[in-house]
């Protein structure tokens, strides 16, 4: 608004119109005009009551009060317009002049537009300082500028991305550098800022990046499974910022601009050939920045965490959170699912489900609608190993599985000592004993179908034959009964005095033998 009491004040004074213009932020006309106008209203400075510039405006210019008769432009629309790609005021106003001339209203000059539309946009940046709560917030984001390490050997020079925390009461900063912007590295970023933090705040403030949200909504974000899973382990909520909003973690943006003038490039003239010398500059710098004091309030970063913060956080775990990956797997007809080229064995009666597969360093769990239905020791080195409980297979596959060397020759004792001759038989013929496994369990098949007392006695019978008979041998000798002939028989062979006895015994000479 125009400054009517200072204009006339200034000009009691004898200030020139150009003097007044001039202190006042007008045109000399303007000044000109509220001049003339006061001496044909009879308003002089001072005034006989106290006037503000609204009033003296009512009193010397009171057209300006009546209401306009040219359309009044939608400043709303115009301002959700101007947010898409390509749209002006200028293309707005010739839109707005089509519609007034279609509804037969006079529109605003382009001038008199703007100035309705600028003096909206300027409620809408309208801003509010919110107080933080000691311990309540800690927003996090990776900085735009890079740090750079070189390689030893090919003096390239490789990326190093800067994490940034920042403690919204305190502003207390962390800053770590990584090779990489990674679920790995966005999980380890976090553990060690909550170390270096000694706790753990309530609330976590992330970007709306793939490592930290999934799929990004106001009202239902869908978190990444892993970082949800730390945000459990150390009892924080993760409430990601809104899409294109850094004003959701305005000290994160603040603290990213500083750190990029303060530690990253004041780092720009030194050389760092690991990640280990850049990040232990950095720590160095970060000390430096943390106890610079503020510039409007008393203290520094340092101080204001320490006094007020620090007791605030949650208490950390025993032990720091252990990154896991998450996937998804079908578990196979053999029952096994597949990770990293290794099978892991889950209850048979998942077989074609879908489950995930929680990995860490050194366990491997699946899971089913977030029940835990197995978990194994990591296996490393050789691809293709199988880590299989046995508990996890059916009754049957059980009972194969089960049966070993030991095993079977206890059974053999059990029926006889031929037969328990025979199953050592079976698996000293081999050079690997379980290649003998599936006779010795045929062997045992052939005892349900014939009864034990007839395989003893047929691997008696084939033990007559051979010190090493085979399971063929002795399936022959009951395919055929011949187990039950030599039981019938008399198993003396018959002596020479005995032949004697008979009548047709021939001798030698009947054989043309001499006599």
């Amino acid at each position: 608004m125009i400054k009517y009491r200072e204009i006339l004040r200034l000009h009691s004074q004898g200030i020139s119109q150009r003097g007044i213009a001039a202190s006042c932020q007008c045109s000399r006309n303007t000044a000109s005009a509220v001049i003339q106008r006061a001496d044909e209203c009879g308003i002089s400075w001072p005034f006989e009551k106290d006037l503000s510039d609204s009033e003296l405006q009512d009193l010397m210019f009171p057209e300006k009060a009546l209401p306009t008769s040219r359309k009044i432009p939608d400043c709303e629309y115009i301002h959700r317009e101007m947010a898409k790609s390509g749209v002006t005021l200028s293309l707005l106003w010739n839109e707005y002049c089509e519609q007034c001339r279609l509804s037969n209203e006079i529109p605003l000059m382009y001038s008199q537009f703007c100035r309705y539309y600028r003096k909206y946009a300027n409620t809408t940046k309208a801003t509010m300082h919110i107080d933080r709560k000691p311990g309540e917030q800690l927003e996090v984001d990776w900085a735009g500028q890079t740090a750079q390490i070189v390689d030893r050997i090919t003096g390239e020079t490789i990326k190093a991305y800067v994490f940034v925390g920042v403690l919204s009461c305190s502003q207390y900063a962390y800053v770590e550098a990584f090779l990489s912007q990674n679920q790995e590295c966005w999980i380890a970023a976090h553990v060690n800022a909550y170390n270096f933090f000694g706790g753990a705040t309530r609330i976590l403030v992330p970007d709306n990046l793939k490592t930290g949200v999934e799929k990004s909504s106001w009202y239902t974000p869908t978190i990444n499974k892993t970082y949800h899973e730390m945000a459990e382990y150390y009892g924080t909520a993760v409430i990601p910022a809104r899409v294109r909003k850094p004003k959701d973690k305005p000290n994160a943006e603040g603290v990213v601009g500083n750190i990029s003038t303060w530690i990253i490039a004041s780092l720009r003239n030194q050389k760092f050939f690991s990640l280990r010398e850049l990040n232990h500059a950095i720590q160095e710098k970060l000390a430096e920045f943390n106890i610079r004091p503020f510039q409007k309030k008393p203290g520094s970063r340092l101080s204001v965490f320490l006094e007020e913060e620090k007791s605030a956080l949650m208490p950390l775990p025993a032990t720091p959170y252990e990154l896991a990956i998450w996937k998804t797997a079908t578990v196979q007809f053999n029952y096994h699912i597949s990770v990293d080229k290794m099978h892991y064995s889950v209850p048979y009666e998942y077989i074609k489900h879908k489950v995930d597969v929680r990995i860490t360093r050194n366990v491997v769990e699946v899971f089913f609608n977030n029940h835990r239905i197995a978990s194994h020791v990591k296996l490393h080195g050789r691809v293709g190993q199988y880590s299989t409980i046995v508990d996890h297979m059916p009754d049957d596959h059980k009972n194969y599985t089960s049966w070993n060397a030991e095993r079977f020759i206890s059974w053999a004792e059990g029926v006889g000592p031929n037969a328990a001759t025979t199953i050592r038989a079976i698996l000293s013929a081999h050079k690997v004993e379980q290649q003998g496994y599936k006779s010795c369990m045929a062997l045992l098949k052939l005892a349900d179908k014939y009864s034990v007392t007839r395989v003893e006695a047929a691997c008696k019978k084939a033990l007559t034959y051979t010190p090493q008979p085979s399971y063929k041998s002795v399936q022959t000798i009951l395919k055929t009964g011949q187990d039950k002939v030599a039981t019938e028989e008399d198993p003396t062979p018959p002596s020479n005095e005995s032949t004697a006895n008979f009548g047709f015994t021939r001798g030698s000479g009947y054989y043309g033998g001499e006599q």
